[in-house]
């Protein structure tokens, strides 16, 4: 059975996510699907495209599949981890990508609702970046896509504390765009969209890449990549990592 949705409707696209019994977890499976379906919306001409879930459960997605993380010893998050591809899937679309959140979103796809160009949500909605309770080195482009969106007070306090933030401070903060009534937030997000598909697509295109370009201009040198590369091999090396995985897999408080 597909995990996701899809339609496209008046140069409007939509992905829903369609997996309710991993909580929309982004597994590489959901993945590759979303990822064709970005392919094939780009081909078909979409000027915009929403991502939401399905159904209106309480979790909108609860984030990285944490059964597909390595168990020790190995980089949680490298390049080719298919949820970097995600995110840059969502980066590079051309058209703006719209996110509409009912429920809580955790852990990886908080970084997914970042990477979204606008966001649109409810009094349900809320989020959390969960490393902290996992023992996970976040990598330095995930760190980037927090600090290019949020106050950097903010991020901090979401990646110390991986308590959730809710949805009108989320709206104050800037994560969303809007908080809607749970009974609207289909028709604000799609009439959005549908003012977005009425103006200039090579504008857009051209608006959203400089923005990208322009918000992951942060250049080190070498010698601090390497640094921030080896504070993160002494996370997964270590034994936070193993107790966090471990607690997760056990349903228990994790006793770093």
């Amino acid at each position: 059975m597909p995990l996701i949705q899809t339609r496209l409707a008046d140069r409007i696209a939509t992905i829903a996510l369609d997996h309710n019994a991993k909580r929309n977890a982004l597994s590489a499976e959901l993945i590759a699907e979303v990822l064709a379906a970005f392919d094939r919306f780009k081909t078909e001409g979409a000027r915009v495209l929403v991502l939401r879930a399905a159904t209106s459960g309480k979790v909108w997605s609860a984030g990285h599949d944490i059964d597909e993380l390595p168990k020790a010893g190995i980089d949680p998050l490298p390049y080719s981890d298919p949820l970097e591809q995600l995110l840059r899937g969502v980066k590079a679309f051309p058209s703006p990508v719209i996110a509409m959140v009912h429920g809580s979103v955790w852990g990886g796809a908080c970084d997914l609702i970042m990477a979204c160009d606008l966001v649109v949500g409810d009094e349900t909605c809320t989020f959390a970046v969960t490393p902290a309770k996992l023992g996970v080195p976040y990598n330095a482009v995930g760190f980037l896509n927090f600090m290019s969106r949020l106050p950097l007070n903010v991020v901090k306090e979401m990646f110390f504390t991986a308590e959730p933030i809710a949805a009108e401070r989320a709206e104050r903060v800037g994560i969303v765009n809007a908080i809607v009534p749970a009974a609207y937030l289909e028709a604000r997000t799609y009439a959005m969209a549908a003012l977005i598909a009425t103006r200039s697509p090579a504008a857009i295109a051209a608006s959203k890449e400089t923005i990208r370009i322009l918000s992951e201009d942060a250049a080190i040198n070498p010698s601090t990549f390497e640094y921030i590369q080896g504070l993160r091999r002494e996370v997964y090396f270590g034994p936070d990592y193993k107790e966090g995985l471990s607690a997760f897999a056990e349903k228990r408080p994790a006793a770093f």
